[in-house]
């Protein structure tokens, strides 16, 4: 049997994976690594860590975060560029960027990806996912209450210690960013789809979605 990542070897997966905040990235971005073993480049991880290491890029865009303004375009983009050069031409994932029809053109003329996966889940379903959302906040452990949820409510299931929600899970915080996800982003898909390498993949749930997504994967290596 011929593994996955040896046909991806030859078949230059360079993706892109888009969603709302709450639409399942993380999770569906894990299945992607798991499956078919690519890279994950998160730009949020990626930044946070250069930032606690203290690197020049770190220092650079920590000003800017401080300040509570936006990281520019040239530092994120200076940052997946590391981090793509860094992995020296393995398959990747990027999840994060582009934020920006800026970001994705400087991308493109760069490292050109040739997939672009867009995750579509109604708001309505996204704002009551993140209204039962509790966190274990030294951890990062997520809870769902009715898909996920914690073996004692309210408590942390391996330290026992008090589960709380973020300000930015709140039904009125996460409408807004979702509005200002549709503004920032659309113009990104618009652009991707001039390329025609953009799949849409719509539902409720990670588990609906996930096998279409794979399904999609799979016919783009067997096309290669």
């Amino acid at each position: 049997m011929v593994h996955f990542s040896n046909i991806l070897k030859a078949a230059a997966f360079r993706t892109v994976i888009i969603g709302a905040p709450g639409s399942g990235k993380g999770t569906v971005s894990s299945r992607i690594v798991k499956t078919f073993g690519v890279s994950h480049i998160s730009t949020g991880d990626k930044l946070r860590d250069h930032v606690t290491r203290a690197t020049d890029l770190g220092k650079q865009a920590s000003k800017f975060m401080n300040e509570g303004s936006l990281v520019p375009d040239e530092l994120i983009i200076d940052l997946v560029a590391h981090e793509i050069s860094a992995i020296s031409g393995a398959n990747y994932l990027l999840d994060g960027f582009p934020r920006t029809i800026e970001q994705a053109k400087k991308l493109q003329e760069k490292f050109p990806v040739n997939l672009v996966l867009n995750l579509i889940v109604p708001h309505e379903v996204i704002i009551e996912r993140v209204r039962n959302r509790w966190v274990h906040l030294p951890s990062g452990r997520v809870y769902n209450i009715g898909f996920n949820d914690p073996t004692v409510p309210g408590k942390d299931d391996v330290t026992g210690e008090p589960l709380s929600q973020r300000i930015d899970d709140r039904p009125e915080v996460v409408a807004k960013r979702l509005e200002n996800y549709v503004l920032k982003t659309e113009p990104v898909i618009n652009y991707y789809k001039t390329l025609g390498i953009v799949g849409d993949f719509k539902g409720n749930t990670t588990n609906e979605i996930w096998p279409k997504i794979k399904e999609h994967i799979d016919k783009f290596i067997s096309s290669k």
